[in-house]
């Protein structure tokens, strides 16, 4: 499945940079476990929070999508929307304040990609009659 390993990988990378970011600031706020009630930590847990609750999903249906042998220019529009909602979500929930409309777009993106992918599946899945 090469069109989902590149989108799993590029989005494996942005976890990994949001992973650090809260790395980070657990260790200079000196918070092993929890938020320590530190905004810029509570804040960073749940960009990255919110990335591993939605992007599994999204890369199985795309991954089953490409074991359906759904078209490859389907399954990189579906690729390429994922990581820019990922990518305009986390970045906007980081900002203080955060940024409402980029962070609706983001997660519009993701949500559109989920649905999508969600009903390709289904067509493409079911049995066709004889």
């Amino acid at each position: 499945m090469p069109v989902t390993a590149i989108y799993a990988g590029l989005l494996t990378m942005l976890l990994l940079y949001l992973s650090v970011r809260v790395i980070g600031v657990r260790k200079s706020a000196k918070v092993e476990i929890g938020d320590g009630a530190d905004k810029q930590l509570l804040r960073r847990i749940r960009v990255h929070a919110n990335f591993v609750e939605y992007t599994p999903y999204a890369l199985i249906l795309i991954g089953l999508l490409e074991s359906l042998k759904a078209p490859g220019m389907m399954l990189h529009a579906l690729g390429a929307t994922l990581l820019a909602g990922r990518v305009l979500h986390a970045y906007a929930l980081s900002q203080t304040p955060h940024i409402l409309p980029m962070r609706v777009a983001g997660m519009a993106l993701t949500f559109g990609v989920l649905a999508v992918a969600a009903v390709a599946c289904l067509t493409l899945g079911l049995p066709r009659p004889v």
